[in-house]
C-alpha cells in the first residue's frame, strides 16, 4: 500500500491514498459487509441461475416478484397501487416514486436498492 501519513494541525493522524487503492480497499469493505450479512441471514444470496435471470430481466422490480412468486396483481394489492401500474414499472415503461418503490420493496422484502436497475 503507498499511503502517505500527515498529521492536522489538530493532530489528527490521516492517511493519504491512490484512487485505485482507495477503491480497493471500499470494495474489499463493502464485500466483507456483504459477506456477514448473508452469514447473519440479512442478505440473500442468489444462484447462478438465478444472477442470470436477474440480468436477463426486463427490470429487477420482474426478477424479484418472480422470484416470490408473486402475482402482479397480488403485489399491487401488497404495496397500494394497481397491476397496470406494476406491469408498467416491470416492463421499464415508467419508473415509480421512491414512496411507491419503497412500498413494492417491502412488499417484495427486498431493499429499494435491489429494485434498480443499475444501467
Amino acid at each position: 500500500m503507498n499511503a502517505k501519513y500527515i498529521t492536522t494541525p489538530g493532530g489528527e493522524k490521516l492517511a493519504i491514498l491512490p484512487a485505485s487503492e482507495f477503491e480497493d480497499l471500499r470494495d474489499a469493505l463493502a464485500h466483507a459487509t456483504a459477506m456477514a450479512g448473508y452469514r447473519a441471514g440479512r442478505e440473500e444470496a442468489l444462484s447462478l441461475e438465478e444472477a442470470d435471470a436477474l440480468i436477463a430481466a426486463p427490470t429487477p422490480l420482474a426478477f424479484w416478484r418472480a422470484k416470490r412468486g408473486m402475482t402482479q396483481a397480488a403485489l399491487a394489492k401488497a404495496a397500494g397501487t394497481t397491476q397496470p401500474h406494476v406491469a408498467d414499472l416491470e416492463s421499464g415503461k415508467h419508473g415509480g416514486s421512491l414512496e411507491i418503490m419503497a412500498r413494492i420493496a417491502k412488499a417484495l422484502k427486498v431493499k429499494v436498492d435491489d429494485l434498480v436497475d443499475e444501467n
